[in-house]
């Protein structure tokens, strides 16, 4: 929220996929662990931020439009509509009331929706070639997040009338293009059949959760890389996107908090029982590695080599850290050291 690179117009700031976005999902678990009674002062201001850009959402700067950035204003627009929307419903939907603001998001969402050619039902979405988020493959992670949004939503939105055109073109959508998809995005849709159940039959969820468990790696958790990248046939650009980073350097193998706690979490979301060795081991890596004396769960860039004490360089660990929260919390085990996270 402080970082010069995430200043926006009028005094705002962008919510982002790695950082912001994740926090805001995970940070009201943490909640019972710290005995807490409100909302924390950053949820506070990530809400206000939020309501501003939703209210000011005709007067207000995209995320992106400096020629620097290739203008990309109708990415902007469609990406952060996304996330404005999902935000807002995932902190109505406690209380089981939809706000005013939460309204506007959502009809601000469904108005920059594609309604025409291949990605009809999907979003514009911020394509700067990285993995897992904002690459060529991330409209469908996005309609994922809209998709959430939509189940989240609470007073039984996804019903209504004003819902219903922009509804089917999205699941029309996730549906047309599922198979296609990298696993990690695959992933990203089996949670969002969590909230919206129409969208995959429990078939589909079990395809998904069968996919997932194949690629648990020998140490418990699950690896990004193995995950993002889609396999696009022998050329050299596949072969080298499976092994290196685009600078040239190799890719780490081994598991990280990115991968282990989104499966981790979605599993259980997706009604893997406890008992399930899989998920146990998936666990207890969280439970080991997790960086005590920070808060924080490690992971890196899967598209070029950062230093992990730069802001950008954490941006990977700040999302590994809320997905690890929401797993741990999610699965209620006593000795989680979940609240330190906090303090990261």
């Amino acid at each position: 929220m402080g970082w010069s690179g995430a200043a926006r117009d009028h005094g705002t700031f962008c919510i982002s996929c790695h950082t912001a976005l994740p926090y805001a999902l995970a940070r009201p678990a943490l909640r019972p662990v710290l005995a807490e009674q409100g909302l924390s002062t950053n949820e506070l201001k990530i809400l206000d931020n939020v309501i501003k850009r939703v209210r000011l959402w005709n007067q207000i700067g995209p995320y992106y439009s400096d020629p620097g950035y290739g203008g990309r204003v109708t990415e902007s627009r469609g990406t952060e509509a996304v996330l404005n929307a999902l935000v807002l419903a995932s902190y109505d939907s406690p209380a089981g009331n939809l706000g005013a603001d939460t309204r506007t998001a959502l009809r601000n969402m469904w108005e920059v929706q594609q309604t025409s050619g291949d990605k009809a039902g999907a979003w514009p979405w911020l394509q700067f070639d990285q993995e897992p988020w904002e690459a060529n493959d991330s409209a469908y992670y996005g309609a994922c997040l809209a998709a959430m949004a939509v189940g989240l939503a609470p007073g039984n939105y996804a019903g209504s009338p004003e819902a219903q055109n922009g509804l089917k073109l999205l699941l029309d959508y996730l549906q047309r293009e599922s198979a296609s998809q990298s696993p990690i995005n695959r992933v990203f849709l089996l949670w969002a059949s969590t909230k919206l159940p129409e969208l995959l039959s429990r078939e589909q969820q079990n395809a998904i959760i069968q996919e997932v468990l194949s690629r648990q790696q020998a140490d418990g958790g699950w690896r990004l890389a193995s995950m993002a990248w889609r396999w696009k046939g022998w050329s050299v650009t596949a072969l080298l996107r499976m092994w290196f980073l685009g600078d040239g350097t190799p890719l780490a193998h081994k598991s990280d908090g990115v991968a282990t706690g989104l499966v981790a979490f979605v599993l259980e979301e997706a009604g893997v029982p406890s008992e399930n060795i899989q998920l146990r081991r998936g666990l207890s890596w969280l439970m080991s590695n997790q960086n005590t004396a920070e808060g924080f769960w490690p992971a890196w860039s899967i598209n070029r080599r950062k230093s992990t004490t730069s802001n950008t360089g954490r941006f990977m660990s700040d999302a590994a850290t809320a997905y690890a929260v929401l797993a741990l919390t999610a699965h209620k085990t006593p000795e989680a050291p979940v609240a330190a996270a906090a303090h990261y």
